[in-house]
């Protein structure tokens, strides 16, 4: 199951079992939640392509003690609709959920205009707002149900692609899933199809995140502490770079050699698939594999 239909599914079993749960849509996934639309004609609304308008009437559902869920295309809901995500949620510290598709390139056919590569980045600047990239459909599931009514502003971020593997997640929480000593893989969210056959037969640890933010430093910092200078390779399927702070609170005062493979800060000019762009950029298990040899041999 893709993780747009677990998505569906999600909302769907929540709004059976929580009276104040509210959908608003911004013109994307009108059709998959059909039945919602007749079952709960009260709770569930597509107002349209005006997302600023649909942020600030979310707001004000949550003053109103109910629980909004958000959903449109990445660019619109987090870069047209920065100032009233700041404003008024993060400003007023309300909780709703905003669940985005489309990021990084997913959209690669429909051009720049539909991609977002620096959604974590600019919500990292909102005091409060939670990020959760999860890397499968059944992790979603267990992350939104468990976060959706924590009473802050938490943005979920959908992904067309995603792990074959399925892990036992936790929200806020990272997970070991393969320890070794000579350098540390940070794996986030839908990037472990192409990691873990690169460190197959390489002594390194692998640290899979599927929340950002609030950024789990102790799962990190207990990793490295036998480690005088850590080597770690953030893959980030975003804006390169984007946790490296994390990383540097998480190990301060330890000096750390860090390395990114993630998306450059440049327009991605060419259309074509996903699966194209990721081989341009070098979200490959060769690539990577040269990039950690390439960080392992660093002095």
């Amino acid at each position: 199951m893709s993780m747009r239909k677990q998505f569906i599914k999600t909302v769907t079993k929540v709004f059976s079992d929580d009276k104040k749960t509210v959908l608003l849509l911004g013109d994307i996934g009108v059709f998959g939640f059909s039945d919602l639309f007749k079952e709960y004609p009260d709770r569930t609304f597509n107002i349209g392509i005006l997302e600023p308008t649909t942020i600030s009437l979310a707001a004000g559902i949550a003053k109103s003690e109910l629980t909004p869920i958000v959903h449109t295309i990445a660019p619109f809901l987090v870069e047209r609709a920065y100032e009233q995500l700041k404003i008024d949620f993060g400003y007023q510290r309300l909780g709703g959920n905003f669940v985005s598709v489309g990021a990084s390139y997913d959209y690669a056919a429909l051009g720049c205009t539909h991609h977002c590569p620096a959604d974590v980045a600019i919500l990292q600047n909102i005091p409060g707002m939670e990020i959760v990239v999860p890397g499968t459909a059944s992790e979603f599931d267990s992350l939104f149900c468990e976060a959706y009514r924590n009473q802050h502003p938490t943005y979920f971020r959908l992904s067309e692609r995603e792990n074959k593997q399925t892990y036992p997640v936790e929200f806020g929480k990272a997970r070991v899933i393969k320890t070794g000593k000579l350098a540390t893989v940070i794996a986030i969210g839908p990037t472990l199809n192409y990691i873990m056959p690169a460190v197959a037969n390489m002594d390194i640890s692998v640290i899979y995140y599927t929340t950002l933010a609030p950024f789990d430093s102790n799962t990190l910092r207990n990793h490295m502490s036998e480690i005088d200078c850590p080597k770690v390779m953030l893959v980030e399927p975003f804006y390169a770079g984007t946790l490296t702070d994390a990383v540097l609170k998480a190990l301060f005062p330890k000096p750390v050699v860090i390395a990114s493979l993630g998306v450059p800060k440049a327009f991605l000019t060419n259309y074509g698939t996903a699966e194209e762009h990721d081989i341009q950029l070098g979200f490959t298990s060769h690539n990577l594999k040269l990039q950690l040899e390439a960080l392992i041999a660093e002095k």
